[in-house]
């Protein structure tokens, strides 16, 4: 029933934040870029990847949006944020975000967090981003997402 909660909570910011897109749950799991494009329809590249990352000197969470089609450069990263970074566990992403790996969404999180977009997401008129599930997305421009999130704009993407 938790995977229910994370959907409305994800429906609820949506509203409350006035994003047009609107959460879609899909036949089959959306928890790759490649599955999510392939369900949708879509370019992976249309697919906003929502990855955590731990500050280890910090403890403190970093979320990063990505175009699907791209790397993270966590090199890149630690310069932009100013720390060492690592890879979050899924108890970490769970606890900091109130959502599972596979489903994290850039809205309705549990608590605030380091939010970054990763530039190449500018790129389309239109992507789609996890609705807190696996089978879950809502679609927004990338101008909405910036706005909804309060991201910063970096290039952390490998080269």
């Amino acid at each position: 029933m938790a995977k229910v909660r994370s959907v409305d909570r994800v429906s609820a910011a949506l509203d409350s934040l006035g994003l047009t897109g609107r959460v879609r749950e899909l036949p089959d799991s959306t928890r790759t870029a490649a599955e999510a494009g392939a369900a949708l329809g879509c370019e992976v590249g249309q697919i906003v990847k929502s990855l955590v990352f731990r500050l280890p000197d910090s403890d403190e969470a970093v979320l990063v949006l990505a175009a699907g089609s791209s790397r993270v450069d966590v090199g890149r990263l630690a310069t932009v944020v100013g720390s060492p970074v690592e890879q979050a566990t899924g108890a970490f992403v769970r606890q900091r975000t109130g959502f599972a790996i596979g489903g994290v969404a850039p809205v309705g999180l549990t608590a605030p967090v380091r939010t970054v977009v990763e530039r190449e997401v500018l790129a389309w008129p239109r992507v789609w981003a996890a609705a807190g599930s696996p089978r879950t997305v809502f679609d927004a421009t990338p101008d909405e997402l910036l706005a909804a999130t309060g991201a910063t704009v970096v290039d952390v993407a490998e080269q």
